[in-house]
Parts: structure tokens; sequence; C-alpha cells
């Protein structure tokens, strides 16, 4: 039961997908987000309009939870960098951009094979305490991994 209202509110989270495409690209062009986050979302794009990925997007639902995935992670490392509202500005769906990402960055890998969760966070992990916070709401946060040597 708990696993099918899952699958229905990432079925929601998905039709913002187009959305969270068109505000990486915006994101791209804009001055206050650094090189290395413009060139994560660049990744992100192509990974996400390429139809062969590592979860086929011919493959209704599944194939479209990997890309929202990678884009939701994109856009908390840059929440970890910037100010969230450098998102708001540029987003154009509906809700509010930072708590739809957060969403799919906690409903995505309960959803995708644990290999492909794996691939896709292997130098992140979601912190459930982050530091930011929302109407006085702790909201989960993006913490990049330090490289092993």
């Amino acid at each position: 039961m708990a696993n099918l209202q899952l699958k229905g509110r990432m079925k929601n989270l998905l039709m913002f997908l187009p959305n969270m495409i068109a505000l990486c690209g915006k994101l791209m062009t804009d001055r206050r987000v650094s090189t290395t986050d413009k060139v994560l979302f660049a990744g992100a794009i192509v990974y996400a309009v390429m139809p062969l990925d590592l979860i086929p997007d011919m493959l209704p639902f599944v194939g479209q939870v990997d890309d929202a995935y990678l884009i939701a992670l994109t856009l908390l490392r840059l929440i970890n960098h910037t100010d969230e509202n450098v998102l708001r500005e540029h987003w154009r769906g509906g809700g509010d951009v930072v708590q739809l990402a957060q969403s799919i960055a906690s409903i995505a890998p309960r959803l995708l094979p644990k290999r492909v969760h794996r691939v896709l966070s292997s130098q992140v992990e979601i912190n459930p305490k982050g530091k930011r916070t929302l109407k006085g709401k702790h909201l989960p946060a993006l913490v990049e991994l330090p490289e092993k040597r």
C-alpha cells in the first residue's frame, strides 16, 4: 500500500519534469550560479533528454524517475551553494520548486532499482536535518561526500 502511494506521489511530481528541465536551462545563464553548477545542469539536461540512459525513457514511469532524481540532486546542490531564491526566480511551474526537488530526492530512491540509485547518488547523500528551513521546518539538504583516496 505504501509503495502504491509513493508511486502516486511520484507520478504527480513527474508532471513537473519539463519545467525542471527548463529551469536548469535558465539557471545556466544566471551569473549567480557557479560554473560547476552550470556544467552539472548541462549534464542533467542531456541525461534527461537522452532516450537511452540508466533506465531507458521508453519504459513508462520508471524511465522518467531517474531523470527527475538526477535533476533534483543538481537543484539541491545549488540550494546548498547559493540562495534558494535563485531557483524560485526562474521557476515557472506550480508549487515551490525547493519543496518539489526535496520531495523527488526523497521519494525517487525508493522507486529506483538499488543499482541505479547507487550510480546516480554515489557522491552525494541527503542530510535529513538540513540547514535550510522553510516555515520553521528543517528541510533535507544535499551533502557532497569527500573523495576517497
